[in-house]
């Protein structure tokens, strides 16, 4: 079907809108499941929630905790594992969706390869994009990669960017963004975390509840940036491996990549170590109460630099530069690189502070938070239904 002969079906079915959301990774699941709830308590809205394939049945997992499943699951084809070629498997596998399951609107979010072929797949049809997340930069084309590339180019095909923070919207107006088209709506993950970790533990590993319900002191680590694989994840190890031996009665949870070169770095180093746990991918619900509890994380995800910011818990940011810079600016988190003495100095310094070692149980939310107040996927579907030309629900 040519995307001109695609008629109003498009935007309307039983009265309701039909809403594509395309989740291909974990962290989109987290950050557009509060988007998708939103939408469904809208009454104007019925949100499609569009699997990829991209990190398999992790995707299919985190949406069970929010009560969500995916209306249409596709599957990915791979060969060389470039992002190339990745790409353009999501691209031709979302156009033909968004032609045999016509919608009124796509919903992307972030910066992975799933969002940009959506967001492409959804210009080519002539269907509006709307990008969750929008404005996030670091500066730099080549870092973080693919992933900054990424973000540059959703924006260019992009009708409505639900910017996180003001810093994000004023990235955009500098590209030459119209202020009309750019809504602030703080981080969707702030919701997501917060629901998740107040949530009773439906976890069937011990090992992860025991962890989660421990009173030892936690720090958690995580590692997958692409520009980090090889040499830097086994010097990020290496700091690890160093730290945990010279504080013994602290558990490093070390949630390792699902990639199997990735993971066999980690494991090198750190296997057999007695206070380090490692875990593999955590599922969202027992990895957020993890979070809530730990004193400490060390990483390179930019998802958790926005999610400790909810609970107060420093974190190490394991790269040279960030596109979240409100964490920076309000002394939440820090820059250290992947070089094994700056990591085990900068941890040393933060172990070193008088409020290091709170009480454990899960900390209070933080009333001030940069990335959000807990509201932002309502903010979010109520754009989408200005963008729509619907007069949707309040949301302040």
């Amino acid at each position: 079907m040519h995307p001109d002969s695609i008629d109003e079906d498009r935007e309307e079915q039983n009265g309701r809108h039909r809403i594509a959301l395309v989740v291909g990774t974990r962290p989109e699941a987290v950050k557009l499941a509060p988007v998708a709830l939103a939408l469904s308590r809208s009454g104007w809205a019925e949100p499609v929630v569009i699997t990829t394939g991209q990190h398999g049945e992790v995707v299919r997992e985190t949406l069970s905790c929010f009560g969500l499943r995916p209306d249409i699951e596709l599957t990915v084809r791979r060969g060389s594992g470039s992002v190339a070629e990745l790409t353009g498997s999501l691209l031709s596998g979302l156009d033909t969706t968004f032609r045999s399951h016509p919608v009124g609107a796509v919903v992307v979010q972030g910066d992975t390869s799933s969002a940009l072929a959506g967001a492409m797949a959804g210009f080519f049809s002539s269907i509006p994009v709307a990008h969750v997340e929008a404005g996030l930069r670091s500066g730099d084309l080549r870092s973080p990669f693919p992933e900054e590339a990424h973000r540059r180019m959703i924006a260019q095909v992009t009708e409505l960017h639900l910017a996180p923070t003001r810093a994000a919207r004023d990235n955009l107006l500098t590209e030459g963004v119209a202020a009309e088209r750019i809504r602030i709506t703080g981080n969707t993950v702030i919701d997501a975390v917060v629901e998740a970790s107040r949530r009773p533990s439906a976890s069937g590993d011990p090992v992860l509840r025991g962890i989660a319900e421990s009173g030892t002191p936690l720090v958690l680590v995580t590692a997958h940036r692409r520009e980090n694989w090889g040499e830097p994840i086994r010097r990020i190890s290496g700091a690890v491996a160093d730290l945990s031996r010279r504080y013994p009665d602290i558990t490093f949870v070390v949630a390792a990549h699902m990639n199997p070169s990735v993971r066999a770095a980690t494991e090198q180093s750190l296997h057999g170590i007695p206070n380090v746990r490692l875990t593999g991918p955590i599922p969202y619900g027992p990895f957020a109460r993890i979070l809530a509890r730990s004193m400490l994380t060390i990483t390179d995800s930019g998802g958790i630099q926005e999610e400790a910011a909810a609970f107060g818990v420093p974190v190490l940011v394991t790269r040279d530069n960030t596109e979240r810079i409100e964490g920076i600016a309000s002394g939440l988190a820090r820059l250290v690189g992947t070089e094994e003495s700056e990591i085990v100095a900068a941890v040393e310094k933060e172990f070193a502070r008088e409020d290091a070692f709170p009480p454990t149980g899960i900390r209070p939310v933080v009333p001030t938070n940069p990335y959000g107040d807990g509201r932002a996927g309502e903010r979010c579907a109520a754009a989408c239904g200005r963008l729509l030309g619907i007069r949707p629900f309040h949301a302040s």
